[in-house]
């Protein structure tokens, strides 16, 4: 997961720097990848590298992605996983680490990681009690796997999207500061040259009135 747009330091570097060692892993335990890729800009990397997407699609520029993205996503992943094309789904992406700060990680998407379930007990009744679900069990169980699997692909993107901007804040906050500086300093440098201008041309009409003796010259 990388950014549309620019200005955002190294934020697709590191993560480039991130997935050709994870690459280089995969390809000496003998895995085949399929990679596939968000982002125009780092899209864009990989084809300067050579390097082959199954598919890739840029990410929205205004607006955060959509959750139709990740679901519609997830549900062909595990249609291929439950078929066994695929055997895992990992997520390259830059983790948010606080403003300004990112760390590409990978994230095991699939299989699903699900929470252990804890039975619900209330007061006065027996530990143990059997749920009681109204509809195939088989059907809910493989909709909650769905629906936990988008939710974590879209809370990485949601996550990505936030290092992506708060990286760009940062820089464009560094630069705004920089800029500042630089026109102090500027402003400093033209007010002392035309306070030296003022000088001389002051000097210069002192001594055409003459209230300032010439410099005499020494003979040789």
């Amino acid at each position: 997961i990388g950014s549309e747009r620019g200005l955002c330091g190294r934020y697709n570097a590191a993560l480039v720097a991130r997935a050709e060692q994870y690459f280089a892993e995969m390809e000496r335990r003998g895995v085949t990848l399929d990679v596939a890729a968000f982002g125009t800009r780092l899209i864009r990397t990989f084809h300067r590298q050579k390097r082959v997407l199954r598919w890739s699609r840029g990410l929205p520029v205004t607006r955060l992605p959509a959750f139709e993205l990740a679901f519609q996503l997830t549900r062909d992943w595990l249609r291929q996983y439950e078929s066994s094309e695929i055997d895992a789904v990992d997520v390259i992406y830059n983790a948010y680490d606080g403003p300004g700060r990112y760390s590409p990680t990978v994230f095991r998407l699939l299989p699903p990681d699900l929470p252990s379930a804890t039975p619900f007990v209330s007061e006065g009744e027996p530990s143990g009690t059997p749920y009681i679900i109204e509809t195939d069990p088989l059907r809910l169980y493989v909709r909650i796997v769905e629906q936990w699997t988008a939710i974590n692909f879209y809370t990485l993107l949601l996550t990505a999207a936030a290092s992506e901007h708060s990286a760009r804040f940062q820089l464009m906050e560094s630069a705004t500061q920089n800029v500042d500086r630089l026109v102090e300093e500027l402003t400093q440098e033209l007010q002392t040259a035309r306070r030296q201008a003022i000088t001389v041309e002051m000097q210069e009409l002192a001594s055409s009135a003459g209230l300032l003796e010439k410099p005499r010259l020494s003979e040789a």
